[in-house]
């Protein structure tokens, strides 16, 4: 039996009940559709850097890069206050501290405030192309220059494009990315550089129960989504056991309180950071084409924008998408983002919002970090989404932000 992909939607009164469940993929699908077009994407790819090795992840790839620079216990790196925890808990796994800085308007490092800082010299500074929208890092670049400070460009959500003057992950002395953002695979990251050669990681190999779970784990996303006719029906029964078995509900991240600094480590699964990706995930890495994954992530990312171009300047500003980007979210501003985002969880919508911030992160009310975590909710356009799929959630949102 093949599993349905689409829902109606129920629209919602003021007072109403919520639309039904969306229960659309949050990520990359492995789909026999994955296996059509060009290999090549078309755009720079930071696995092309001269320098690279594929990691579990992007968080083990940042903990991977600070171990390049062989860090003294308890040195200082600077990262970002708009931040995933899972930029954060690479630092201390290295025996580093995190030093929070601000963000201006275009989500780059506030450079007058750095500068008007006093203090000992970070070892590195994190610096984030947020939502795959790249900038120049020109400004970055000549700070880092001119401080002695090791720049690790955070490609976590932007596997492919043009910063500016340079491709994504050459303003950098190492670049990290997240590669199951971006493709259908289990895990994976990379750890690159365009200057600077890698050490010799010696990276720990996967056991067989391992490599084995994450075959059955590629395959049970899409058999679940659907995406696998001929499949679907002879696997689904075996996949629905071992969901009801193995894979035993667990709150939503959204639902929990917030947690202390030792709970949010621990959520970071950091385990893995110095182990090889599985077989599969570097198989596929290197077998499936590109082109479709960058042409349906702007197709996506187009159709958000149309829908809510006409929101504020501040929308559009925040929004705008470079000619050579392949887009991993859509970045909403929404000013009752605590009801929207609740409402949009409760429908498994795909979308989320940095909104578990490392304790300790500063708020500055100049700074432009802490108020994206509040109100921007990033919107999923992966290529695994389909067109119906994107206009139900512009929907649902229209009628949310409406009411």
């Amino acid at each position: 039996m093949e599993v349905e992909r689409t829902a109606r939607v129920v629209p919602i009164a003021r007072h109403d009940t919520v639309p039904a469940p969306l229960r659309l993929p949050r990520g990359p699908v492995l789909g026999w559709d994955n296996f059509a077009g060009p290999r090549a994407p078309g755009l720079p790819a930071v696995d092309d850097l001269p320098h690279a090795v594929l990691t579990t992840s992007g968080r083990a790839a940042l903990y991977l890069a600070l171990g390049e620079l062989t860090p003294a216990q308890g040195a200082c790196v600077l990262v970002p206050t708009y931040h995933c925890p899972t930029m954060v808990a690479p630092v201390l796994l290295a025996g580093c501290r995190p030093l929070f800085y601000a963000l201006d308007e275009s989500g780059l490092p506030d450079l007058k405030q750095l500068a008007q800082s006093s203090g000992e010299r970070p070892l590195a500074m994190i610096v984030a192309h947020y939502f795959g929208l790249p900038r120049s890092l020109a400004g970055v670049r000549h700070w880092c220059d001119t401080q002695g400070v090791a720049l690790i460009e955070d490609c976590a959500h932007c596997l492919f494009g043009r910063a500016g003057e340079r491709p994504v992950g050459h303003w950098g002395d190492y670049a990290t990315a997240s590669l199951s953002k971006f493709l259908p695979v289990p895990e994976a990251g990379v750890l690159a550089s365009a200057t600077r050669a890698l050490s010799d990681l010696a990276l720990q190999p996967r056991s067989l129960a391992e490599q084995l779970k994450g075959v059955a784990d590629v395959l049970e996303l899409g058999v679940r989504h659907g995406r696998l006719p001929g499949l679907n029906g002879p696997l689904g029964g075996i996949i629905r056991w071992r969901r009801g078995s193995l894979h035993p509900a667990r709150p939503s991240q959204a639902d929990m309180p917030p947690a202390d600094a030792a709970a949010m480590m621990r959520g970071c699964d950091m385990g893995r950071a110095s182990a090889r990706p599985l077989w599969v995930s570097q198989w596929m890495t290197g077998a499936l084409p590109r082109e479709r994954v960058v042409s349906r992530r702007r197709q996506h990312y187009t159709r958000y924008a149309q829908a809510f171009s006409d929101r504020s300047p501040r929308q559009q500003a925040l929004a705008a998408l470079p000619p050579h980007a392949a887009p991993y979210v859509y970045p909403l501003w929404v000013d009752d983002a605590d009801r929207v985002y609740r409402r949009l969880r409760a429908i498994e919508a795909p979308v989320f919002r940095w909104d578990r911030i490392w304790p300790g992160t500063p708020e500055d009310p100049s700074d432009f970090g802490p108020r994206w975590s509040h109100h921007v909710l990033q919107l999923l356009c992966h290529q695994d989404l389909a067109d119906d799929d994107v206009d139900r959630v512009v929907d649902t949102l229209h009628t949310l932000l409406q009411e």
